[in-house]
């Protein structure tokens, strides 16, 4: 069973992601899996992060990341790519979205895959509990994402868990 083990603010920089945009209708079995490993398989990540330096953007700045956008009454969006530095040039064939300087609500979700996907109403009602406020955009839509951090997602550790991030924009 997967646990909430870790809760923090993080403060970002003004950020670009890049990376491209999947439906409900691009899963597969219920997951967007044939689509990382189509992203693994093609370069992408290496692509989108070969013109900065992941690790200056912020803390954790070199994960993978796996955006979502929800908003009640409109398709559901997931979005998989990096973030990069604001105003970075976005690359024929991918799409961005800009952010400004924010504050998430960081949770680590800790245990096996797949049990610490879907995770991310949980992780908001803990960050709720903690006292931090969940906002929405401009438009009134929820941004939030899975951050895909080495090694502690990419190590299992000797009981084969591992540590998913799972941040919400909070006041």
């Amino acid at each position: 069973m997967a646990e909430m083990i870790k809760t923090y603010r993080q403060s970002v920089p003004a950020m670009r992601f890049i990376g491209k945009k999947y439906s409900d209708e691009d899963r597969v079995n219920g997951s967007f899996a044939q689509k990382w490993a189509e992203w693994f398989s093609q370069g992408w990540f290496a692509e989108l992060q070969s013109t900065f330096d992941p690790k200056a953007l912020y803390e954790d700045g070199d994960a993978t990341i796996g955006l979502m956008r929800w908003k009640e009454n409109e398709p559901f969006e997931y979005w998989i790519g990096v973030f990069c530095p604001a105003g970075a040039d976005v690359p024929r064939g991918f799409l961005s979205v800009d952010f400004p300087p924010a504050n998430l609500g960081v949770v680590w979700v800790y245990g096996k895959e797949p049990e610490i996907y879907g995770q991310e109403y949980l992780c908001a009602e803990v960050l709720k509990k903690k006292g931090y406020e969940i906002v929405c955009d401009e438009q009134g839509a929820y941004w939030f994402f899975e951050r895909y951090v080495c090694p502690r997602f990419t190590t299992p550790d000797e009981q084969g868990n591992v540590v998913l991030d799972i941040c919400q924009y909070i006041a």
